[in-house]
């Protein structure tokens, strides 16, 4: 199953179950479009891109240990999750009620291999080097200390590990950051500062060995490999 599919499955699990967020996340809900529309300049096809390439960076047969950071509800990594059956792979977020939604759709798939546990991106509860890949999707613009969450999720990413996902950057998008500024920041969704593509690219250079990153409207997509 290539990675259109699986998150082309991610619209269809909604169905009535579908959440403001959620429909936000897939561009799959009418006020979900709307808000997809408005804010950040995206139609379903390049909401498909940039999900597309911020999981590009897991491989079809992964079968390694992977750190998701946040997982927020669940619904782009569970039927992401049904076709890595021989991965072991952990769900991590400070908010219990998103991660409550994740772990009641791991259980209606039956997802035996993920297990979830409550914590924060910037302390995060694991040994050095213990995970094969770390996915983080839409959390870093969240982070209250990013430059903690950068150290974080390099620290438990094992040498020749893979670090993706994708998160919000400014710049790009003159209304996007006007919504940013006036809305989203003042009620607490997401955190300054922000990074710029520029700023982005410096930051995970200076960290990692290979670093390959995409830009889709404001959507700043990553993957990269750990020396």
């Amino acid at each position: 199953m290539t990675r259109h599919n699986e998150i082309q499955n991610a619209y269809r699990y909604l169905g009535k179950e579908a959440t403001f967020y959620d429909g936000m996340i897939t561009c799959s809900t009418l006020p979900g479009r709307a808000v997809c529309g408005l804010v950040w300049n995206m139609n379903q096809k390049k909401n498909t891109r940039y999900l597309e390439r911020a999981l590009s960076g897991i491989p079809d047969d992964f079968d390694g240990k992977l750190l998701e950071v946040p997982v927020g509800t669940g619904v782009l990594t569970m039927p992401v999750y049904q076709t890595l059956h021989k991965a072991d792979i952990t769900c991590l977020d400070y908010s219990r009620d998103m991660m409550v939604q994740a772990q009641r759709r791991a259980e209606r798939f039956g997802l035996n291999h993920v297990q979830f546990r409550q914590g924060d991106v910037g302390k995060l509860p694991f040994d050095d080097g213990s995970f094969d890949l770390v996915l983080s999707l839409n959390g870093f613009h969240a982070f209250p200390d990013k430059e903690a969450a950068y150290r974080e999720t390099f620290r438990v990413l094992k040498s020749g590990g893979v670090f993706c996902g994708c998160f919000y950057i400014k710049g790009k998008n003159r209304r996007t950051d006007w919504f940013i500024d006036r809305f989203y920041t003042p009620k607490g969704f997401f955190t300054p500062p922000y990074e710029t593509e520029e700023s982005l690219r410096m930051q995970l250079e200076k960290m990692y060995a290979q670093v390959e990153l995409e830009t889709v409207e404001s959507m700043a997509c990553f993957t990269c490999r750990k020396a």
